[in-house]
């Protein structure tokens, strides 16, 4: 047993949402496995992003959505935090003082199309010119608007749940969805992955950088914590996440930039890094795609894939997006 934590309970930050609660269970469950005797207390912290409803742009980012929490973890409020590393942003260091002590086998990150219930459509391409598709990310919306410019893609809030009951009609909206596009790995931690019509290929939706994954993230001189949370790292994530940062980081993209960026482990071991620039109606894009001898230190492989972006106009589309 930890020797700081023997009087007292591991306090665990995480948002108030269904989904944020289901993915900390998850974690508990886990320590408690590798320390049959710890003690932990969940802390639900209700961040800006949260109670917002509008553009998250006009309240500065996605970021948002973890900032409450970091800034606990930094008063010692609580002991570590739960972050879906995709809300954390890449365009900036960590808050000082706080380090990511685990990154947990990555879910997931396939994005899929849901259609209301009783509805016959069973793809992307049966719905109809001017069908309004349901998102909240301008990263999927781009995607969406590139294969597909005859839809209207719709601003979407809320958690899944919520959403879900939008795309029912059970909440109201100022209108009718004929689909709605999320995460599988949203859906699957609800119990509602039978929702999901149709499973984008990344060819065909490129995820988000960080998709699926769970970093684990404690106070830096917290020795004991740290200690405990490198336990559940799963290095493979933690090497294609840092990848995919990597070259987030060096985009220099801000809140309404739609990025895209998914790196694998081949068979043969080689990290393989694809990465996507995109305007806001995915008319223009950039795509450079990395793997092979020489690129398998995470750094060098995300910091090349960025070059590249770059090299084939990604400044000029990101700087062209109002933020």
């Amino acid at each position: 047993m930890i020797t700081s934590l023997t009087d007292r309970p591991l306090r665990i930050g995480t948002r108030k949402s269904p989904m944020a609660l289901a993915q900390t269970e998850h974690v508990r469950a886990l320590l408690h496995e590798l320390e049959p005797g710890l003690t932990t207390e969940v802390v639900p912290v209700e961040t800006e992003a949260d109670m917002w409803q509008g553009d998250l742009a006009q309240l500065g980012g996605k970021g948002l959505f973890v900032k409450a929490i970091d800034e606990r973890l930094q008063r010692g409020e609580i002991d570590m935090a739960i972050h879906c590393l995709k809300d954390v942003p890449g365009d900036q260091p960590l808050p000082q003082g706080l380090v990511f002590a685990a990154m947990l086998p990555r879910d997931e990150v396939h994005d899929v199309l849901v259609v209301p219930e009783g509805s016959e459509i069973k793809s992307l391409d049966d719905l109809p010119p001017g069908a309004l598709v349901g998102s909240s990310s301008v990263r999927r919306k781009a995607q969406i608007n590139r294969v597909r410019p005859d839809l209207q893609v719709v601003r979407v809030r809320g958690t899944v749940g919520t959403r879900l009951d939008k795309l029912d009609g059970k909440k109201k909206m100022d209108a009718t969805l004929d689909a709605m596009v999320l995460a599988a790995s949203g859906l699957e931690r609800l119990g509602a992955a039978d929702r999901a019509r149709q499973v984008f290929s990344v060819d065909e939706i490129l995820p988000a950088v960080g998709a699926g994954v769970l970093a684990l993230e404690c106070r830096q001189t917290d020795t004991d914590v740290t200690k405990l949370l490198v336990r559940l790292n799963d290095e493979k994530t933690q090497t294609e996440a840092t990848a995919e940062r990597v070259m987030l980081h060096g985009l220099r993209g801000h809140c309404n930039s739609p990025i895209a960026g998914y790196c694998v482990t081949d068979p043969d071991g080689q990290l393989s890094l694809r990465g996507m620039v995109f305007s806001r109606d995915g008319s223009k894009f950039v795509h450079a795609h990395y793997w092979g001898e020489g690129l398998n230190d995470p750094a060098v492989l995300g910091s090349r894939v960025c070059s590249e972006l770059l090299r084939q106009g990604a400044r000029d589309i990101i700087e062209g997006i109002p933020h």
